[in-house]
């Protein structure tokens, strides 16, 4: 049977996070007087990259609320006992900066306008839904998608199956009829591919080498290369040259 969805991540597969993170956090500490410090704008950034994914991690494994990791992650980089209060405060500083440099990918229009008739479209995200779907609005695509799921509020994260499963049936789909888009080779790609979809993992800096790539998805470089990939005879709005 033939795709017919599209389920998409946010980080990194439509909106450039790292990029707003980067540029977020380098004005933010600058800000705050913090980066002297750290010896360099980029060793803070990377200290509180890796402090992000062990926190991130912790609560994708159901061991802290979402809001509870964006408190730790302030609380552990500054290494300062802070009140929740204090906490929210310093990370909502943050985020004023963090979202000034808000994008999409320059290739996330074109690839949805190329689907909009031949395929449903969802988000499925392991973020919180205040959070993401005030990011999709924000950037002007939140009417692309008929459903937004994040793991917050469904209680399970990717990889696990249920997570997709979980989007399938917002969908009213089976899974095999799903295609799922996402910048992660295991939480995105061999996820999606073991819970039974049609998997596409878009390595957009072309950092894996095909020999490390999960066994599973298609990878691409550039959402340019979907259409072909879920069937469509359309190339980002115009008709396809090939027949």
């Amino acid at each position: 049977m033939s795709i017919r969805a599209v389920v998409w991540d946010v980080d990194d597969t439509l909106f450039d996070y790292t990029t707003a993170d980067r540029e977020g956090m380098r004005a933010h500490l600058g800000a705050e007087g913090l980066i002297d410090g750290y010896g360099t704008p980029e060793q803070a950034l990377a200290h509180w990259r890796e402090i992000t994914d062990l926190q991130w991690a912790r609560f994708a494994a159901g061991e802290i609320s979402f809001e509870g990791q964006r408190r730790d992650r302030v609380r552990v980089f500054l290494e300062v006992e802070l009140s929740d209060a204090e906490a929210d405060a310093w990370f909502e500083r943050y985020m004023g900066h963090y979202e000034t440099a808000w994008a999409l990918f320059p290739d996330v229009l074109p690839a949805l306008d190329a689907l909009a008739a031949s395929h449903r479209h969802a988000v499925l995200s392991n973020s919180s839904l205040h959070v993401q779907d005030r990011k999709l609005r924000v950037l002007g695509v939140r009417d692309r998608f008929e459903a937004v799921l994040c793991a917050a509020e469904l209680g399970v994260s990717k990889p696990e199956a249920e997570a997709f499963h979980a989007a399938c049936d917002a969908l009213e789909l089976a899974p095999h009829q799903v295609a799922y888009v996402g910048d992660h080779p295991e939480i995105d790609g061999r996820g999606a591919a073991d819970a039974g979809l049609l998997s596409v993992w878009i390595d957009r800096d072309g950092q894996y080498a095909t020999v490390d790539a999960p066994a599973g998805p298609h990878r691409i470089v550039s959402l340019a290369e979907l259409p072909a990939i879920l069937g469509t005879d359309s190339r980002f709005g115009a008709p396809s040259t090939f027949r």
